[in-house]
């Protein structure tokens, strides 16, 4: 039986908390697409941003954003940018049909945001079609679109952000400065940093409590969270002190911030924490994880602390939210 991690604040939770660059010739003025375009932070224009590939003048709000990196959509729209169209993922069980993330599918679908080709299949043409006033491409990823950034670029003010290094409230104030939303990205970040004080004293994790977030793949490499990246910012906001993998297993071909991507044979050495949390996991996938001979002498392991923490490896403002919901109301506390 799990014993009471929890201390409960008398309290309630306070308000609402888990994938940057040249100079563009934009084309000529375009009707706004039925996205709302959010205009409570219309500030000063044009306006130059900086952001992974240099500087980019932006010469008006933008009212028609075209997102290539369907990991950074999310959080375009939590910001309230007029995406207008973006590129979308495989279907699988984290999408819905169209491809969207789930975590945001509905919001999406809501604000007319048209699919544009899955990630893979680059489609400069449906990108044409669109009439953007800005585009966003992702550095690194299987959505990056780097190999066409001067061809977007010509397009339409183009920038270059990195969902790898930062969390997603550092991205949408890299993103609120690039489409005018600065206000609603500070807004939405201070609402998710007090309702995370408020879980994280409802937690009280014990001082000095380890844990490691891992992306389990059974037989073949596992991406094992760095204490750098954003799922390791999260859970380490809620009380817990993250692990970082030993880096001499890690066979990621490019250096990244985010994720170790560790061999199955270094995992047993990789995911030592006092508990592990299993990003896009399910039940049967702590299961799994636990049943696994080469696991068993881990400490989450021996101690039945593996929790399964569904639709959780592109974090944005509504995944991360979705993770807090968990933390709040399903998390069933730790074993001694």
């Amino acid at each position: 039986m799990r014993s009471n991690l929890f201390k409960f604040a008398t309290a309630a939770a306070a308000a609402a908390l888990t994938l940057s660059l040249g100079a563009c010739v934009s084309g000529g003025a375009t009707e706004a697409s039925e996205a709302p375009a959010g205009t409570q932070d219309s500030g000063s224009w044009p306006r130059t941003v900086t952001h992974e590939k240099g500087k980019t003048e932006i010469p008006a709000k933008p009212e028609r954003i075209v997102s290539t990196t369907v990991s950074t959509t999310g959080s375009l729209l939590a910001i309230d940018a007029p995406v207008i169209a973006t590129t979308t993922a495989a279907v699988a069980a984290e999408t819905d049909e169209k491809g969207f993330f789930s975590q945001w599918a509905e919001v999406a679908t809501e604000r007319n945001v048209e699919p544009l080709n899955s990630i893979g299949n680059f489609d400069l043409e449906g990108i044409l079609a669109q009439e953007p006033d800005l585009i966003v491409v992702s550095t690194s990823g299987a959505d990056s679109e780097m190999d066409h950034y001067d061809q977007l670029r010509e397009i339409a003010p183009t920038i270059v952000v990195n969902y790898g290094n930062k969390d997603w409230k550092e991205l949408a104030e890299d993103l609120g400065e690039a489409t005018g939303q600065e206000a609603k990205a500070e807004e939405i970040a201070r609402s998710f940093d007090e309702r995370a004080s408020a879980i994280k004293e409802k937690l009280a994790v014990p001082e000095g409590t380890t844990a490691s977030i891992v992306s389990y793949n059974q037989g073949a490499d596992s991406p094992v969270g760095k204490t750098t990246g954003p799922h390791s910012r999260l859970i380490s906001a809620l009380g817990f002190e993250i692990l970082d993998p030993p880096a001499e297993f890690d066979t990621s071909t490019q250096v990244r911030q985010d994720f170790a991507f560790t061999s199955y044979e270094g995992l047993s050495e990789s995911a030592t924490g006092d508990a592990v949390f299993l990003i896009s996991a399910t039940d049967d996938t702590a299961k799994n994880f636990k049943a696994d001979a080469t696991l068993a002498n881990l400490p989450a392991v021996t101690k039945d602390n593996v929790f399964p923490l569904a639709n959780s490896f592109r974090l944005d403002y509504y995944s991360s939210n979705d993770i807090l919901d968990y933390f709040d109301n399903s998390f069933p506390g730790l074993n001694q």
